[in-house]
Formats: structure tokens, sequence, C-alpha cells
């Protein structure tokens, strides 16, 4: 079992950078799949990003791309997201997320269901 915990949140203006960062309990890091998912007021809890248990593979949400970069670092425990250029319409609590026995498709990676580890959430707010 693996525990998260997510920091690095805050308020932004637009175009503005955060990194946000997820770290992880246990010795067993690198053997699982890391997702980060955000959920806006009154919206359903989306994917972001992923990455894979060596970090060769991220997938990301279309709206993210060319502006979020996810990492990790297994020798430290934690996976990063870094969010540039940041709109308005980012604005949500992110969650990072993992999983042990996730292989497969992009799609798989991209479900919420297929992750049986959540963090609590850190909130992001970008101000127009």
């Amino acid at each position: 079992q693996v525990q998260l915990v997510e920091s690095g949140g805050g308020l932004v203006q637009a175009e503005g950078s955060l990194r946000l960062s997820c770290a992880a309990s246990g010795r067993t890091f690198m053997r699982y799949v890391v997702g980060w998912f955000r959920q806006a007021p009154g919206k359903e809890r989306e994917f972001v990003a992923a990455i894979t248990r060596s970090g060769a593979t991220t997938y990301y949400l279309d709206s993210v791309k060319g502006r979020f970069t996810i990492s990790r670092d297994n020798a430290k425990n934690t996976v990063y997201l870094q969010m540039n250029s940041l709109k308005p319409e980012d604005t949500a609590v992110y969650y990072c997320a993992a999983d042990l026995r996730l292989f497969g498709s992009a799609k798989r990676y991209q479900d919420i269901h297929e992750y049986h580890y959540w963090g609590q959430g850190t909130q992001v707010t970008v101000s127009s």
C-alpha cells in the first residue's frame, strides 16, 4: 500500500507557473504508475497526466499538452507536475493517484477507475 501527499498548489496569475509534488510513502514506489487528476467546482474529476513506472512514457490531457510536464524521481519517491502558461480554466483541486497493477493501453492510464490510491488534493487557483 502507498500513501500519497500533494503539495505546491496556490494562487497564481494567468500565464504563471506552478510545480506540484506528489510524495509517496513506501519502498516500492517505483512499481506504481502515477497520474494527476483535477476537479473543478461542479465538474467531474478528470485526467490530466500520467507517467509509467520507469518514467519513459507519459500521457496528457489534450488541453494541457505543451504546457504541463509530468516527471518522477523514484529515488525520492516523488512525482512532479510542472504547470506553465496557466489559464483560469486550469483552476481546480489537483489529485495525485497511483496504482500497482495498471498496465496496458493509453486509455487505461487515463481512466480514473484504474487508480486505487489517492492523495488528499491541493488547490490550484489561476486568476485572470
